[in-house]
């Protein structure tokens, strides 16, 4: 715990050095209000003492507090902008590099964490920071430099007056500090229960159906209600530190008040003098109230950077290997003692695992389940790297090859396509977003996937459900197939693209496949007979080592 905590520290230090040269305008423009209100408040004082004599107050000083009032609400509203742009900015950069860590780590990363516990990272714990960059670092500093101000305002009229003025000042952010003690600690637990009510709820969503046919709707959810419930007293308990926060500000500032006053008294001091300390002291804690507001920001920062600092870090990238050569003479794929380790209590995935795919031609990866069929597409994909040996594709070692630039040499298919709500193009599309109509609908035709077009109410426009709800499994499969025919990739990757289809169904799908696979390079991974009699040689797996290859007819 201790290790995370640090982490977190570190990673909160680090992104702070960033957001403090975003929080230069808002320090600024603060610094700028805080002297505005300063002359501010010298003019009130002047024309308050001309009324309390009787005198009559001047024109100019009435314009100047006008002026001065106008120039500190433009400022004000400008810092809002500025604010809302750092915090914007921030959370921009912060959930890019998260993606792009949590796209670099690959699917290997879900079998250790909860998809809907990632999720609650790049949203919930990012948003989370906003407060961070927007108001609190910024926030920080003028509550330093604010109030120095304005005891300076004070120190050369007035000596003792401005020493009573910084001693409450330093009271406040004490008290802060005492009350806060555990809000950290507090934060931390209401982003675990925030991330547990999260995750028990996609859950309980995705299993709606076994849900409802077992009768446990309300035993569900009690559970989630639970949950809810112990995030709402996470929820509170970091309220309350916001809350003792307000009162101790407000403590120290009427103790300045009435302190200023008893001394004006009890020396006689002149009226513009009291005046102007005692309309100072909103001055002097209007920064730190500020402070106040966006001190739960940075428990709140602590909390979620925990989380984001435990992300796994972006992979090297060495000198890329040219597109092009690669492209040109197609796609040849070898394996050079390669090991590889997900968890030293289950041993190796891979054990000096050695094979050579020439360009053009078909490899069948056969074996059990474990075997090490789906590590070697892992591996081909980009989503995990050797522990050691080499991987490499046309004799370049694949860890010189930039990942947008294996993404367009590389199609894959596996065994359960991922489709999202749209329509029957735009998911065909998603394999190249700016091919034309024509093409896709080529892709569509050439996948055999114009002949289920033809029966739905819009054909390829038909739209479909999250997940591909509303088309069967071989039909999802199609798209998958259409959307590799339109990538039109070298080498083509297929982890069991038949599974849980029916035997006519995969005889169909096994068909448009032989077709896709004319001219590129492909690594079939299968359990099915059928697949066996693809053509190509065979691999045969047995815990991550390879057993003699052997033809296949």
């Amino acid at each position: 715990m201790d290790a995370t905590k640090q982490a977190a520290r570190d990673w909160l230090r680090r992104e702070g050095v960033l957001g403090r040269r975003g929080a230069r305008p808002m320090l600024a423009l603060g610094l700028a209000g805080t002297l505005a209100g300063i002359l501010q408040a010298l003019c009130l004082a002047t024309g308050l003492a001309a009324l309390l004599a009787g005198r009559r107050v001047a024109w100019s000083l009435l314009l100047a507090v006008a002026v001065l009032a106008v120039l500190r609400a433009a400022g004000g509203l400008l810092s809002d902008r500025a604010a809302a742009a750092a915090g914007a900015a921030a959370r921009r950069r912060l959930r890019g590099d998260a993606l792009a860590r949590l796209l670099g780590a690959g699917p290997a990363l879900l079998r250790r964490r909860h998809s809907g516990d990632l999720a609650a990272i790049v949203v919930d714990r990012i948003e989370a920071l906003d407060g961070y960059f927007a108001r609190y670092l910024p926030a920080a500093t003028l509550a330093l430099a604010g109030p120095l101000l304005v005891v300076m305002a004070v120190a050369w009229r007035d000596p003792m007056g401005a020493l009573i003025l910084a001693l409450c000042a330093l009271l406040a952010p004490l008290a802060m500090a005492l009350s806060g003690l555990g809000a950290a600690a507090a934060s931390r637990r209401q982003f675990a229960a925030l991330s547990h009510l999260q995750v028990r709820f996609l859950d309980r969503v995705r299993g709606i159906a076994t849900i409802v046919m077992h009768g446990r709707m309300e035993d569900e959810a009690r559970a989630l209600g639970a949950a809810a419930d112990e995030l709402r007293r996470r929820t509170l308990r970091v309220l309350r530190v916001a809350f003792l926060s307000s009162a101790a500000l407000d403590l120290a500032a009427a103790l300045a008040l009435v302190l200023l006053a008893l001394r004006a008294l009890g020396r006689g001091m002149a009226a513009p003098l009291a005046l102007y300390e005692l309309l100072l002291v909103a001055e002097l804690f209007a920064p730190l109230r500020g402070f106040a507001l966006a001190y739960q920001d940075r428990f709140a920062a602590q909390g979620a950077a925990s989380a984001l600092a435990g992300l796994p870090e972006l992979p090297a990238v060495a000198v890329p290997l040219p597109v092009r050569t690669v492209a040109a003479r197609g796609v040849a794929v070898a394996f050079d003692e390669v090991c590889f380790t997900y968890d030293p209590a289950r041993g190796m995935a891979l054990d000096r695992l050695s094979f050579r795919v020439p360009a053009g031609e078909t490899l069948i990866l056969a074996g059990p389940s474990g075997a090490g069929k789906s590590t070697v597409m892992e591996l081909l994909l980009g989503f995990v790297r050797p522990d050691s040996g080499r991987v490499t594709l046309n004799g370049a070692d694949m860890t010189t090859l930039v990942p947008q630039a294996l993404a367009r040499l590389t199609a894959w298919i596996g065994q359960r396509p991922v489709l999202f709500a749209g329509s029957l193009a735009d998911n065909i599309r998603f394999a190249r977003p700016d091919a034309t109509e024509a093409e896709v609908a080529e892709a569509a035709r050439a996948a055999r996937l114009d002949a289920v077009a033809a029966l739905l109410p819009d054909g390829l426009a038909t739209q479909i459900g999250e997940g591909g709800f509303g088309l069967s499994g071989g039909q999802a499969q199609r798209v998958a197939i259409a959307r590799a025919f339109l990538k039109n990739a070298p080498l083509l990757l297929l982890d069991e693209p038949t599974a849980h289809l029916d035997p006519a169904t995969e005889a169909e799908v096994l068909d448009s496949l032989r077709r896709l696979t004319i001219g590129r390079t492909v690594i079939l991974a299968s359990h099915s007979a059928a697949a066996h009699a693809f053509g190509g040689r065979r691999l045969d797996l047995r815990e991550g080592r390879a057993v003699p290859v052997r033809g296949v007819a």
